[in-house]
């Protein structure tokens, strides 16, 4: 079992992700003025995910390379648009925190749930492990590690729309499967 010390420090922010009004605005902003590549798409359902629709970007990472996604934008029909003055209504869907591996991951999650912090979701997704709770002012914070780069980038849309939800209480909560990752690649065409 992960014994619960402190915070771990995070190694970096992974992702962004912003409610906006209209997803095909935001994306010919964000691909044609900023020069993000839509890398893939969520679609709900039933029994996975967020309720909206949600589009995932990345920048180029060096020679081609995109990551799962950089900056991610959920479709909120009802948004208010900004004031006048150009004041904004929180648009944060939420900040993603990454942790350097999935040894400093575990050891967070021990210490937030020592320190009795609630465990909104937990989630396999296809190239992150995560836990998503709340700071004080509401916002959304998820703390993931990356699972490695070959898991994910034969088929980011595939990654991005796998979901498994995980326990959120108790000792199942810190538990994490080390190995065993589904491979995502395309499949090839004949």
């Amino acid at each position: 079992m992960t014994t619960a010390t402190g915070p771990v420090a995070p190694s970096g922010l992974n992702h962004l992700v912003i409610n906006v009004r209209d997803l095909a605005e935001t994306h010919r902003f964000w691909t044609d003025m900023l020069g993000f590549r839509q890398v893939g798409e969520f679609r709900p359902t039933a029994n996975a995910g967020p309720p909206r629709r949600m589009q995932f970007y990345s920048a180029d990472h060096g020679n081609g390379r995109l990551n799962h996604h950089d900056i991610a934008f959920m479709e909120v029909p009802g948004l208010p648009a900004p004031a006048a003055d150009g004041t904004l209504v929180s648009a944060i869907g939420h900040i993603a925190i990454a942790l350097p591996d999935r040894d400093a991951w575990l050891r967070q999650l021990a210490f937030l749930q020592a320190s009795g912090v609630k465990f909104e979701r937990r989630v396999e997704h296809g190239m992150t492990h995560s836990l998503y709770i709340r700071d004080p002012n509401g916002y959304t914070v998820e703390l993931l590690y990356e699972l490695p780069r070959e898991v994910w980038e034969g088929d980011i849309q595939g990654a991005l729309n796998h979901y498994i939800a995980l326990p959120t209480e108790g000792p199942a909560a810190l538990e994490d499967r080390g190995e065993g990752f589904p491979i995502f690649a395309k499949a090839e065409t004949v």
